[in-house]
């Protein structure tokens, strides 16, 4: 290949993207202008989808002359926010300090969109011949709601069917062919308020939720282990109820993260949880409690013994591949019936860190295997 890409546009457009501030309050639309206007830089058109105040996605297709499938790349725009606590270096400014470039996303995963972006662009910018398509899709709301990448999984019928959905979120170069699913639930207990001074008149709904969270505690989900995720996880991470010190809480709701397994239904475990609230009800006095789902994304599993995982594997000179307990984006893709893996740049210990930072190096170590694999699948 006789073009090369210049590493220092690359590592601007990581910069660009971190200052985009791509958090819940601020939405995804900078960021989508961000990697737009770089692709049609490099002259390669893209399309965005936006919607409601700021929320966005990117879609970028480079098409080819169809002799084989294609590839599709799917990223997130959105980050976390920078959280509480101070920063040595500013979180939203990529400043780059020996060797490592700092800020809020450059893991998870503005680093996998540069440096796929990059590998993009230097691909189309040498002139070869593209055998099957490329599009690449960076979606909304990963970290939140899944808006973007439901929007976009909406309607696939102009994509055909790809070779593969390659996901770049941060793996440190592991190719992951399973991860777990999220099941997030919220369980409300209901009461009645009154003043504190008679607390015999009302029904203390916090006190009717520590029931609720005995029974949690003692809550086991009947599903078989997986060899890699191991068991589905149950954890209650949030928990609201009461107004004032003087007046008995008549409403309090706690959010139970469920972590579930390929192949396990959420319904099925919001099914037990019914259950074990109508038995308190049958034997707590003014027991009153409900649930409601409040966001489910499934597992994902590909076969790590598939032509195109063993090709992939092949092109970024890895030997095996592996299984990650966190959840993405891939399994909306799974009505397209392609493999998928999660595959790019960065430590997933730096996720939603302080100080969250990438390396210079890996961020060019994952253009040249992007790099890699699009030759190799699409000439």
């Amino acid at each position: 290949m006789n073009c090369c890409y210049n590493r220092q546009t690359m590592k601007e457009l990581l910069r660009q993207l971190i200052r985009a501030r791509s958090t819940l309050d601020a939405g995804e639309q900078t960021a989508a202008n961000v990697v737009a206007n770089h692709f049609e830089r490099h002259g390669i058109g893209c399309r965005i989808d936006s919607w409601d105040p700021n929320r966005a996605n990117v879609v970028a297709h480079i098409p080819s002359a169809g002799t084989r499938p294609g590839l599709l790349f799917v990223c997130h725009l959105d980050v976390v926010g920078p959280g509480e606590d101070p920063w040595i270096h500013p979180a939203f400014e990529g400043r780059e300090v020996d060797g490592k470039i700092y800020g809020r996303g450059t893991v998870d995963m503005k680093g996998g969109i540069a440096s796929t972006v990059a590998a993009i662009c230097e691909v189309v910018a040498s002139g070869v011949e593209l055998q099957g398509d490329i599009v690449f899709a960076a979606t909304a709301g990963e970290e939140t709601d899944s808006a973007g990448i439901e929007r976009f999984a909406a309607d696939l019928s102009w994509l055909g069917k790809p070779a593969g959905v390659i996901v770049p979120e941060p793996t440190d170069f592991a190719v992951i062919t399973a991860h777990r699913g999220l099941f997030w639930l919220e369980i409300t207990t209901k009461g009645k308020a009154v003043h504190s001074s008679v607390p015999q008149r009302g029904v203390n709904a916090i006190q009717s939720m520590r029931r609720v969270l005995e029974e949690l505690e003692r809550y086991e989900v009947d599903f078989e282990p997986h060899p890699e995720l191991g068991k589905c996880s149950v954890s209650v991470n949030t928990i609201r109820g009461g107004e004032a010190m003087n007046i008995v809480p008549d409403r309090c709701a706690i959010g139970v993260d469920i972590r579930t397994l390929p192949g396990q239904n959420g319904d099925a475990i919001r099914c037990d949880l019914e259950r074990m609230l109508a038995g308190l009800k049958a034997k707590v006095p003014h027991f009153d409690a409900t649930i409601v789902v409040q966001r489910s994304v499934g597992a994902m599993e590909t076969d790590s013994d598939c032509e195109f995982v063993r090709t992939f594997c092949s092109a970024v000179d890895v030997d095996q591949t592996n299984a990650i307990g966190f959840t993405t984006d891939a399994p909306h893709l799974a009505s397209l019936g392609v493999p998928i893996v999660i595959y790019g740049p960065g430590q997933p210990g730096q996720c939603h860190q302080v100080d969250e930072h990438i390396t210079v190096a890996d961020l060019e170590r994952s253009q040249r295997y992007f790099r890699d694999i699009l030759l190799r699948f699409l000439t």
